[in-house]
């Protein structure tokens, strides 16, 4: 499996703050943005840098900067976003895109409803972001349209995953990565993922 699970202590300790069903929405989003710089560290850990000349107080130095490939993170719609705040205090620098996406309640496949991304993203690493990585249709479906729309390089960061959504993502797209704090048991008959965290959305913006 193309994937990397990010076991660091502090991931896991928050993960688990996210996973209780008492926790209210404004802690909910506070420690997924929190997750999510932890897990912007693994995305970016393979950066290019270039040496630049710099000046400290004391002496002048070749210092490493960040070079080469510009980023784009891809929010899909709308539990990405809880995702997206966290990387962008990481890199504020970065683009942003919006793929919107729905789950057909009775075939669960994805449905596109919007889509806005950087005219330079064939220019640009594509971070495609969503906290859960369910039966895996919506990802797929969103790496798809962000690799129409020119994207030559593409990774998927996740706060939770279902097996059935690694392997369907692994089938559609062997060639992008899959980062996440963990991969739980399985899904449900309504396709959530079990012990999972409920509904991501819904606990981020308290609508249900």
């Amino acid at each position: 499996m193309n994937v990397t699970i990010v076991d660091h202590p502090l991931v896991q300790h928050k993960l688990t703050q996210l996973r209780r069903k008492e926790t209210p929405s404004d802690v909910f989003r506070r420690y997924l943005r929190e997750i999510a710089m932890l897990l912007a560290y693994e995305a970016l850990r393979d950066q290019p840098i270039e040496r630049v000349e710099i000046e400290t107080p004391l002496t002048r130095m070749k210092a490493p900067q960040l070079a080469g490939k510009r980023v784009c993170f891809v929010s899909i719609l709308r539990a990405g976003n809880g995702l997206l705040d966290g990387m962008l205090e990481i890199l504020p620098s970065a683009r942003v895109g919006h793929i919107g996406l729905y789950r057909d309640p009775r075939t669960l496949a994805a449905v596109e409803y919007y889509c806005k991304l950087p005219e330079d993203i064939a220019e640009r690493e594509a971070i495609v972001l969503d906290p859960m990585l369910a039966t895996g249709h919506s990802a797929a479906a969103a790496v798809t349209r962000t690799k129409e729309l020119g994207a030559k390089s593409v990774r998927y960061v996740c706060l939770l995953a279902a097996p059935e959504g690694v392997k369907e993502m692994n089938d559609a797209h062997p060639d992008v990565p899959i980062i996440t704090a963990a991969v739980d048991s399985h899904l449900n008959d309504h396709g959530y993922i079990v012990p999972g965290l409920g509904d991501a959305g819904d606990r981020l913006y308290g609508t249900k």
